[in-house]
């Protein structure tokens, strides 16, 4: 009694290699095969390139914020003054950031004081944001103490000002020179409130990474900003640092609890959340149209398998003679298909991967042959193209390819499993 051969026998490879081999005289097949390989190869590159872009873009968004601001932010609510003016002030700012820093995950809570003012060194003018914090608190920002493309010396704080690397260029100072602050709300008279100018010492440059950061952002000793904005005894604000700045959201209710009812709280998320929602509807999009240029490169197998079959009719009609199941002429050509969709996708992940690796000097090339200002910073916030492969998404791109590739192959392969071998043979 014959046995039945087990799925995807060794003779059934056999065949399929052997069609995928296609002669001279069947060079159509051949051609569609290298395309429908092109095409899923073009396909799952641009989707990890694009997948580990987006992933190094949001990283490098959510790290230059996490860098240089503020994890989670106390303020108070206000109460209505004597003179019918809301003051948002925090009078007890020393015994408050000592109470949020006793809860459990925050790091570290400084006081701050904060305002706009222009930044001037002889004809330049630039407006800045100022950052009231004391030496020791400075030195717990990351994107400031622990700039790459820092100049200067951050332990001379108290003896000057830090100022962004945007705000150094854009005013044409370098550590040692001295720059005027100039605020409306200055010195009260008789005759009403005069600009306060003060003239401060460049002991430190900092790059957080940022251009809106680097562009705008001065840090002043506390007891100075005090002085400088009129807030002699309080602060603006609590500057609050977790140590899991993506679990902000959870130590905010415990923060807000510490800090107590006139007190709220607003996390890094709230901040910029507008734009990392944004990002990732973007991302989402993004992914479903180049799922469907994967799905539209999976289909070119489909047309050549279809004339895979067409011209092997003869051949079906042999094997299915000689005592070939439907089932092993359905697995012979679904191997000549998704063979075509694994190297295809193979050999995009390896593209991907590269780009998303050599990203640098790729993106460097495409600037100079394009003649430079290809990235503008000021519009993307950040100084470069970032990427960043992660195993999550070259998996994800890899099993849809694959997925795709593997069912639009059944179709074809149904037909010739289902091609009646007396009609295949009977004009040759």
């Amino acid at each position: 009694m014959a046995t039945t051969p087990p799925p995807f026998s060794r003779f059934e490879w056999i065949i399929a290699w052997r069609y995928l081999r296609a002669r001279k005289a069947e060079g159509g097949v051949s051609v569609m095969t290298w395309i429908s390989l092109i095409g899923i190869t073009l396909a799952v590159f641009a989707l990890i390139a694009t997948l580990a872009v987006r992933s190094g873009f949001r990283s490098e968004f959510v790290g230059t914020i996490l860098g240089a601001n503020a994890h989670v932010t106390v303020y108070s609510y206000g109460e209505v003054n004597e003179a019918g003016v809301l003051d948002r002030s925090l009078p007890d700012y020393e015994a408050l950031a000592e109470t949020v820093a006793a809860v459990p995950g925050v790091t570290r809570a400084a006081p701050l004081v904060k305002g706009q003012v222009m930044a001037n060194l002889r004809q330049r003018n630039a407006g800045v944001e100022v950052f009231g914090i004391s030496a020791k608190d400075i030195q717990g920002i990351p994107g400031v103490a622990q700039s790459e493309e820092s100049v200067g010396d951050l332990a001379r704080f108290e003896d000057g000002i830090a100022i962004g690397s945007g705000v150094a260029r854009e005013l044409g100072v370098s550590v040692g020179d001295k720059i005027k602050l100039i605020s409306p709300n200055g010195v009260k008279t008789a005759f009403g409130t005069s600009p306060r100018v003060n003239a401060y010492e460049v002991v430190y440059v900092f790059t957080a990474g940022r251009w809106d950061i680097d562009r705008t952002r001065v840090y002043l000793p506390f007891a100075e900003a005090q002085a400088f904005f009129n807030r002699e005894g309080v602060a603006d604000e609590i500057e609050v640092m977790v140590d899991n700045p993506e679990n902000a959201d959870a130590l905010a209710l415990a923060i807000q609890q510490a800090a107590g009812g006139t007190a709220g709280v607003w996390t890094w998320r709230d901040a910029s959340g507008g734009f990392l929602r944004a990002l990732e509807v973007e991302d989402n999009v993004m992914f479903i149209i180049l799922s469907i240029l994967v799905l539209i490169a999976a289909m070119n197998i489909v047309s050549g398998l279809i004339m895979l079959v067409k011209n092997k009719g003869r051949d079906i009609g042999i094997l299915r003679t000689i005592g070939l199941s439907e089932g092993s002429i359905m697995r012979v050509f679904f191997i000549c298909g998704a063979f075509t969709g694994v190297i295809g996708t193979l050999c995009g992940v390896v593209l991907g991967c590269l780009f998303a690796l050599y990203i640098d000097p790729i993106f460097s090339f495409v600037n100079y042959i394009m003649g430079g200002g290809v990235w503008d910073p000021s519009i993307r916030g950040i100084y470069a193209l970032p990427a960043e492969l992660r195993l999550a998404d070259v998996i994800s791109a890899t099993a849809l390819s694959l997925g795709l590739s593997f069912f639009v192959t059944i179709f074809p392969a149904r037909r010739a499993a289902r091609l009646n071998p007396v009609e295949a043979l009977r004009y040759e």
